[in-house]
């Protein structure tokens, strides 16, 4: 069996927190009215395109042209995007030290729209730890395609069997499995952190 040399974190819900109905609650105040928003306008397959690679000026304006009742708070998902991410998963940014501090080399795949991604990554000095980051908009492939992890292997220069992934979407597991990685369902960080340590990577 070859040895786990690496590791690759997803980032929404495995580091980093992700609601977007934090921010459309503070425009859209009726609850009522804010569920039939997130169910039936700005819906999380919608808001998958961008993750697809499809520009934020084209979706805003075909969503604007369905729905201007809605206006603001479309303006608002363009505008104030890094609103909806949270804060930290407990404990992921002190994971990521303990990787960096035994030099594991650290990588992230994620499904994250490229102009969201610009606006956010660099917010976040955490990431200065990681060596390559592929971001699904950058690339125009998502997970759970096989080409993405196929291209993210290429690009961090290990086999698929050194890498270990963490995502908290099951079918991004499967997918990772099914190219020959290691990969974790996250839950939390501590059963990551159980994982990494049998597998050699913490103490």
């Amino acid at each position: 069996m070859t040895q786990v040399r690496a590791v690759v974190f997803d980032v929404g819900e495995v580091l980093f927190h992700w609601d977007m109905r934090v921010l459309f609650s503070q425009m859209v105040k009726d609850e009522a009215r804010l569920d039939h928003f997130m169910s039936n306008v700005l819906t999380f397959d919608f808001h998958c395109r961008s993750d697809a690679g499809e520009t934020l000026a084209d979706m805003l304006a075909e969503l604007t042209r369905r729905h201007p009742e809605f206006a603001d708070a479309i303006h608002a998902y363009g505008t104030r995007f890094n609103e909806t991410i949270t804060g930290p998963v407990a404990g992921s940014r002190e994971l990521v030290e303990k990787l960096a501090n035994r030099d594991v080399p650290l990588f992230a795949l994620t499904n994250f729209g490229a102009e969201f991604w610009a606006g956010f990554h660099p917010t976040e000095p955490i990431f200065e730890h990681f060596a390559d980051i592929l971001v699904s908009g950058e690339e125009k492939l998502a997970k759970p395609d096989p080409a993405i992890f196929e291209l993210a292997q290429r690009r961090f220069g290990f086999a698929p069997s050194e890498l270990v992934f963490a995502d908290d979407r099951e079918e991004n597991v499967a997918a990772a499995r099914a190219c020959g990685w290691h990969a974790h369902h996250f839950k939390h960080t501590q059963g990551f952190e159980v994982e990494l340590t049998r597998l050699g990577l913490l103490a």
